[in-house]
């Protein structure tokens, strides 16, 4: 059906005789599938539900895949690449279409187009798959991420088999490639996450990270990376690389004979004992203090390397000055963000990465990131703790509101440009998160979301100072998100300002956050002390999420990721707090603003006052709701819920997460677990610039991996690290059966995701498991990592989740504050 052609053979080090052979294609075949996938956990996909239950047949031109909602034909249909290469099924597409808002919250097909390629190998023989553009793909059976941004750096190794291979890419517009030949193992430079060398102040020992492909059938945990620049060497260990995977690794190099400006090259060199495998070259830029520059880190949510991006305070960094967080908005690289900003003679700019231009709309992991900056600027450049700035552009004007919302007492003042405040009213490239829902189950799995509800949020915003400012003829983001925010906050904010730049498109230069009066305003804000903040309105989703404001710690809910709100007056004269609470089940207060052998009384929801003498000045109290009183606790035991461990499911990717595979059972439900887990990885990596470190059950012990979330991949039977980590949970599941507390379902085609606490009070364990293949299947699409979409602490559903959509769900919800299953926060049909 497909003719392949030898498009061009390359040099792919210009040092070496080593050539490569790259085959583009010319036809393809084409069909609106239907599929739906969005910011939520529910998805769609008829093809990869008929793929997992062995009824996909063979595609054909003009061949039947489905009948449509009224009865008509869908059908395969044949299409052409351009002189580039590219298939664009965009003028033959159907659009489906759904009255169900929860499945379809814009009221658009989002990228329901699958397109089937074939390629007739000689031998089998691994090679590497390059399809730039489409959302996600499977190639011979087995799931892969696309590449939906067309960044052209997913290479990713695959197993040809002898005779015709099939590639399923589910996306309208696509480049498609197969590199035969290549090194197995090999260094790839599109995708490098460096920093700058800043002469005098970060030229010695800095740290970069590139992605390695490993095209064989062997894993390795034996490379070196050696590096050279100016003459200096460095030598250090690779991360492990399983077979036929790619992962981004970290090198280093020794800039301390760099003493110049201007770009310089660094030798990458990848060692196995003292062979080289391979070699590349990468380009490093030398500064000046003064100049807007990157620096890499460690990160704490996986062990990767990140970066932010600095634009230097004028005439050189001062303690006690300002600092400024810039989140950028969506395919933006943090540096650029930086770059637009003229350098300010009272602070620093930082602007975080979100862990990819497009990454998690600096929300989820795109919010830990945006922390994980605060907290090493801090540390860093010691602003004064009162002068805290929030701003961003576009998403990441999405991003300042959120932020702004979410913690409130971190910020002097936020300043949202060209934004939108919420995923439900402003989608981007994955869509918006549905609003509503039509089962209890859908509406489980909106309640494990509502942290991206901005505006419910919006009264955390009255402690703040606000400035919104938009261009008024702006057609990416239109004006009116920026009057809605307007018109909500005049209801009840006393101090915001607004603007509309006149003629102002979405970007009207670097003044669309480079703006002089974002920055005066900034200038008249400070953050008040604590001792200076008596009165206390705050508003959360989740204390895992966001927790305290000043004095106060919601600590449990009642409800699960339902929001809860506490209003507090402080009177230190007589020694009073008093207050009402919605959804609080625990609460502490710092009593710092009392003195020693002071008698406080706490009164909350006019019930019955507590009396507390304290014992110093630096006394904490907590209370928690019995039976309708508020009593006086000791402490939250650490093993219960608490803002450190809470949930939801997503928080398990966390920590250093690893992927733990089973390998036990049949060779069919390995390769099922192996391949999500390698599926899993590809994601993150692509999604959040991640690397994570995947192991077998039997390389997996407690020791070896403490002070580390664990993700399980596989059941009872056939992953061995199952009863070192859940022997105590309520959700059990093996090769024929899911119980969950009092409930329990039969097959071989169900699954789950769920968490469950590690003995280490920080830690959790996540899990994907599934009874057989066909469950294993239905759990492929890792709807977890779309920012914005919401997943609860567990849940239950079946093979045919991928056909049915919230009807193959058996169950989902919260565990209480003691992990235990709670009638009341689950839902089932």
């Amino acid at each position: 059906m497909l003719k392949n052609l030898l498009f061009l053979t390359c040099l792919f080090v210009a040092t070496s005789a080593f050539a490569q052979d790259t085959l583009k294609f010319e036809k393809a075949l084409t069909v609106a599938s239907g599929s739906r996938y969005g910011r939520e956990a529910v998805y769609t996909d008829l093809l990869a539900w008929k793929m997992a239950n062995n009824q996909l047949q063979t595609p054909i031109e003009n061949g039947e895949f489905s009948t449509g909602k009224n009865g008509e034909k869908v059908l395969w249909k044949a299409i052409k690449a351009d002189p580039k290469g590219r298939f664009s099924a965009f003028s033959r597409r159907a659009f489906q279409t759904t009255s169900n808002p929860f499945l379809n919250p814009s009221g658009v097909d989002r990228g329901s187009d699958y397109i089937y390629l074939t390629y007739t190998s000689p031998t089998a023989q691994t090679a590497i798959l390059n399809v730039i553009g489409g959302n996600s793909l499977f190639f011979n059976g087995i799931p892969h991420m696309g590449d939906p941004y067309a960044s052209g750096y997913m290479n990713i190794p695959v197993q040809l088999k002898k005779g015709v291979n099939e590639l399923y890419v589910r996306g309208a517009s696509i480049v498609p490639m197969i590199i035969l030949n290549a090194k197995k193992l090999l260094i790839h430079t599109d995708d490098v996450t460096s920093p700058s060398i800043v002469l005098n102040e970060t030229n010695g020992i800095l740290k970069g990270a590139v992605t390695v492909s490993n095209s064989s059938l062997k894993d390795y945990n034996d490379l070196l990376f050696k590096t050279t620049l100016n003459g200096k060497q460095r030598e250090v260990v690779v991360a492990r690389i399983p077979k036929l995977s790619m992962r981004k690794v970290i090198f280093e190099f020794d800039a301390s004979a760099v003493a110049t400006p201007g770009n310089y090259n660094v030798e990458l060199q990848l060692l196995q004992g003292n062979k080289k495998v391979d070699e590349k070259v990468i380009v490093i830029e030398a500064l000046n203090g003064a100049s807007t520059h990157k620096q890499t880190f460690v990160s704490n949510i996986d062990g990767s390397l990140q970066y932010f991006a600095v634009t230097p305070q004028l005439k050189g960094w001062k303690p006690n000055s300002a600092l400024f967080l810039s989140v950028h908005g969506a395919g933006v690289e943090a540096i650029g963000q930086a770059k637009a900003y003229k350098s300010k003679d009272w602070g620093t700019v930082v602007a975080a990465t979100n862990r990819r231009p497009r990454g998690f709309n600096w929300e989820d992991w795109g919010r830990k990131d945006a922390l994980e900056v605060l907290s090493l600027a801090k540390n860093q450049f010691k602003p004064n703790a009162q002068q805290i700035y929030l701003t961003g552009h576009s998403m990441g004007g999405h991003g300042t509101w959120f932020l702004g919302a979410t913690y409130p007492d971190k910020w002097a003042a936020i300043a949202p440009a060209a934004g939108y405040a919420s995923l439900k009213d402003y989608g981007s490239a994955d869509g918006k998160i549905p609003d509503s829902s039509q089962n209890s189950i859908e509406r489980m799995l909106l309640r494990a979301g509502n942290q991206s509800d901005v505006p419910k949020l919006a009264t955390n915003y009255t402690p703040l100072g606000v400035y919104i400012l938009h261009g008024d003829a702006d057609k990416v983001v239109p004006v009116s998100y920026a009057r809605q925010m307007k018109k909500l906050l005049a209801g009840f904010h006393p101090d915001f300002s607004y603007y509309e730049y006149p003629g102002g498109e979405h970007w009207f230069g670097d003044q669309s956050v480079d703006w002089p009066a974002i920055f005066s305003f900034f200038k008249w804000h400070t953050i008040p002390v604590d001792s200076a903040v008596n009165h206390i309105d705050f508003m959360t989703s989740s204390p895992g999420i966001s927790a305290n404001y000043r004095w106060a710690s919601i600590e449990q809910q009642e409800q699960p990721l339902q929001y809860s709100r506490i209003i507090l007056n402080r009177d230190n004269k007589q020694a009073m707090i008093t207050g009402k609470t919605e959804n609080v089940a625990t609460l502490k207060f710092a009593l710092t603003s009392f003195k020693a052998n002071t008698a406080v009384k706490i009164t909350l929801d006019s019930l019955t006052a507590i009396d507390y003498t304290t014992r110093s000045a630096n006394d904490t109290v907590v209370l928690a709701k019995s039976n309708g009183a508020w009593q006086m606790l000791t402490q939250v035991n650490a093993r219960d819920k608490n803002p450190i461990r809470s949930g939801t499911f997503k928080e398990a990717f966390n920590h250093k997460m690893v992927f733990v595979v089973g390998t036990g059972g049949t060779a069919e439900a390995a390769e099922a677990n192996l391949n999500k887990a390698k599926y899993d990885a590809e994601s993150w990596y692509y999604r959040g610039n991640g690397a994570v470190d995947i192991i077998t059950d039997k390389e997996f012990s407690a020791a070896k991996y403490q002070q580390r979330n664990i993700i399980l991949y596989g059941n009872a039977g056939n992953n061995a690290a199952w009863k070192i980590l859940l022997k105590d949970c309520p959700i059990q599941v093996n090769n024929s059966q899911i119980t969950a507390g009092q409930q329990s379902w039969k097959g071989n085609d169900l699954a789950a995701y769920y968490i469950w606490p590690q003995k280490d009070n920080r830690l959790l364990v996540g899990v994907v498991a599934s009874t057989g293949v066909a469950g294993m299947k239905a759990a492929y699409a890792n709807q977890y990592f779309a920012g914005g979409s919401g997943f609860p602490d567990f849940m239950v559903f079946s093979a045919d989740l991928p056909k049915a959509g919230s009807k193959g769900i058996k169950l989902a919800g919260f565990y209480d504050n003691k992990w235990q299953f709670d009638e009341k926060n689950t839902a089932k049909p």
